[in-house]
């Protein structure tokens, strides 16, 4: 007899998925470490399908600090830029792991999108990776996307720790007097280290993330217990979070960082700026890269997509 599909999911195949990470969840990320891990996303990776061909692919180093970083243009025409920050946990992820969701980004947006290959923990702990993703944003917004024949507007988009990373980098920028891009785009981002909100607790396995997989990659992060509080490193308990560029903030319903994702976007709105948010129903952390698994993750990263599109017309 089939299994019992959980109707609280997006669709079938989403629910099949998660049913199975259920049954075989592995083992816990403080068990097997960055290392191990690495190598178990690089199988993923090339287990999956390519993204859709791009005209241009080139690899770079960029900014003051030759930061490593992909750039991918879907035609010789000037563009406006996404800065792409990746997911991961600060200790995972690369160009590799968001290569299919970069080359969709640059296909349906029609944008040059460039991939920041920032330092990760526990081998860089904060702020190396802030630090080089506002070198790269800084880079981008003046003399370097002219340089690479960007025409139009910078903005920045991450996912999940990538999240975490363009929020700081805004505030950083804000902080130091810009140049700030033009929008941030936050997908189920990180912006409490210390996983104090509820869902860190009710969606706390089960889910495809363990809040106790996040935890660990605060803890190779942000050693200090202490700092995790810290604005610094959890945008949402900045104080100001006024003069910052208009948000995208999408969470997901079944998503342990869902209520610190929701929360930011209120704070961010209760300090005037604009903001679109919405919490995809169905869904689970991670579903920009779900897309080859779920066409209902597809269709949430193609409103992602839409989003991307209609604030660099706009900008």
């Amino acid at each position: 007899m089939a299994e019992p599909i959980d109707l609280s999911l997006a669709d079938a195949e989403l629910a099949a998925f998660i049913e199975a990470v259920r049954h075989d969840p592995g083992p816990p990320a403080r068990a097997v470490g960055a290392a191990e891990l690495r190598r178990a996303q690089r199988l993923r990776v090339e287990a999956r399908a390519p993204g859709p061909e791009i005209a241009w692919v080139e690899d770079l180093a960029v900014g003051s600090t030759a930061v490593k970083a992909r750039l991918y243009r879907p035609s010789a025409a000037a563009q406006p830029l996404v800065v792409f920050l990746h997911g991961g946990m600060w200790t995972i992820g690369d160009l590799e792991s968001h290569d299919r969701a970069c080359r969709r980004l640059a296909f349906k947006t029609d944008t040059a999108v460039l991939s920041v290959d920032y330092r990760r923990a526990p081998e860089h702990p904060w702020p190396a990776a802030v630090d080089d993703c506002v070198d790269v944003i800084r880079w981008a917004a003046t003399s370097g996307g002219s340089s690479l024949g960007i025409g139009g507007p910078t903005v920045v988009m991450g996912d999940s720790s990538g999240g975490n990373l363009a929020a700081l980098a805004c505030l950083r920028l804000r902080d130091e007097g810009g140049p700030l891009p033009a929008a941030q785009i936050l997908l189920y981002p990180n912006t409490d280290l210390t996983l104090s909100y509820p869902s860190a607790r009710t969606k706390a396995t089960g889910w495809g993330l363990i809040t106790d997989d996040v935890a660990w990659g605060a803890e190779q992060w942000v050693p200090n217990p202490s700092r995790r509080a810290d604005p610094d490193v959890s945008p949402v308990f900045t104080a100001d979070l006024g003069g910052l560029p208009p948000a995208v903030v999408v969470t997901a319903e079944h998503d342990p960082l869902r209520d610190e994702g929701n929360a930011y976007a209120a704070r961010l709105a209760a300090a005037d700026v604009a903001v679109r948010h919405r919490c995809e129903a169905g869904m689970v952390h991670g579903f920009l890269t779900l897309d080859t698994i779920s066409p209902a993750a597809a269709a949430a990263g193609d409103r992602v997509f839409a989003d991307v599109a209609d604030l660099v017309i706009g900008a």
